[in-house]
């Protein structure tokens, strides 16, 4: 196959061999007994991550697009192959802790094999770009998932591992919350077609907003120790009724890694166990834990259009390249940290814009098929690579889910 040089080949290649070195530079501290187990059904084994997303750009690229790739083994197909129904047959998501084989050794070399044969196939310049921007960003998608199912796994360890040593520091507190007012009207939405996005951003379109109130900052863990003193976790008043069921199916007394020492609280994170920092904005919050402290607070949660409109058009905040791993206290005034340290749960349901179409395939499974009975979080958090992010970017949980690195920020109607 003939290899070529152009500005197109250039920013295919580039990306995908930074996105495939970043997913490594993430496992290169774990050994297989780290990267085995699932601790549940919602997380998956690291090295399922680090299969699947190989698999994604071997189903959808070399299969159809190099003439005369060969995968290593064909079983991969079945094994890694996530909710693709038109891809074929797959896998029971609940057992996937338990293959052992491949090994890890195995599953790496899998994943060097694919890289040869796609950077191969990129620079020959018959790859389909689209599809190659599409599985970086999927793969960006699973770093986070990466670290927040490993740290869900790391959690149920009763020796309290650690993934990255950090001391903890207790910074001064955060500026006061201030009540930020935007005008209402008519507004556009939505993606407009210049650069990458996911199908389920798009397309632009208008919808109409009343004057809305946004908080200059997230709720922090101190802000939820007050909702606890006060009984939100005991009394029933402040909750949804399928939120109240599920905090006595699980007896749920704080965010998720909140773990009570005597009079006082720690939290569990990448860096193992800290004492919990009440000037951070908290996080491993349910939206049913999120909507009812919003009821608590006398306020509500924002809707997606509220909190798209407000967005600040520099994305800048605590993301992944920082480092940190987890939420950090906020530092400025105004309308502060809505990109990055926590994903920020919004009053919208994930459903379809109008004129939404899901692209033909098995493509076009990746984000449709799910637009039901789930709730849309905005912004980013501490484990989300930066590039992911986008005005329009729409992440999206079940309303009882808490595992991911998600909180909220409080909205009220102007008046």
């Amino acid at each position: 196959m003939t290899s070529i040089s152009t500005p197109a080949v250039d920013a295919a290649l580039n990306p995908y061999q930074k996105t495939r070195a970043a997913t490594l530079d993430l496992i290169s501290g774990l050994g297989p007994e780290d990267m085995t187990p699932q601790s549940m059904e919602d997380a998956s084994p690291t090295k399922w991550h680090i299969a699947h997303v190989t698999w994604f750009f071997e189903e959808f690229v070399l299969r159809a697009f190099a003439r005369h790739y060969a995968s290593p083994d064909d079983r991969f197909r079945y094994l890694f192959n996530s909710y693709y129904v038109q891809a074929g047959p797959r896998h029971s998501r609940p057992d996937r802790g338990l293959i052992t084989r491949p090994t890890q050794e195995e599953v790496l070399a899998y994943r060097k094999h694919v890289d040869g044969a796609m950077v191969e196939l990129i620079k020959s310049g018959e790859a389909p770009l689209d599809i190659i921007e599409l599985g970086c960003h999927h793969e960006m998608q699973h770093q986070e998932l990466i670290l927040t199912d490993l740290l869900h796994l790391m959690s149920c360890n009763p020796l309290d591992p650690t993934y990255k040593v950090r001391s903890s520091v207790m910074p001064e507190e955060p500026p006061p919350t201030v009540w930020l007012e935007f005008d209402g009207g008519i507004i556009e939405m939505g993606h407009a077609g210049e650069g990458f996005a996911f199908d389920c951003e798009g397309p632009l379109h208008t919808t109409f907003l009343q004057p809305y109130r946004l908080a200059s900052r997230p709720v922090t863990n101190g802000d939820w120790l007050s909702f606890i003193e006060d009984g939100g976790y005991r009394e029933a008043r402040h909750w949804l009724s399928d939120g109240w069921t599920q905090v006595q199916k699980e007896c749920w007394e704080a965010p998720l890694y909140w773990r009570r020492q005597g009079s006082s609280w720690t939290t569990y994170g990448l860096c193992g166990v800290q004492p919990l920092n009440p000037n951070a904005p908290v996080s491993n919050v349910s939206f049913y834990e999120a909507d009812a402290y919003a009821s608590w607070a006398g306020k509500r949660l924002p809707t997606e259009s509220e909190w798209e409109v407000a967005a600040p058009v520099t994305i800048q905040g605590n993301f992944l390249e920082s480092g940190e791993l987890c939420p950090q206290p906020c530092k400025d005034t105004g309308l502060a940290q809505m990109w990055g340290d926590v994903w920020e749960w919004t009053a919208s349901a994930y459903r379809p814009y109008p004129g939404f179409r899901a692209p033909e395939g098995a493509i076009g499974e990746y984000n449709g098929k799910f637009m039901a009975n789930q709730f849309v979080l905005r912004g980013g958090s501490a484990l989300t690579p930066k590039l992911q992010m986008r005005s329009t970017y729409r992440n999206f949980f079940y309303p009882f889910q808490r595992w991911q690195m998600t909180g909220l920020r409080l909205a009220e109607d102007a008046r």
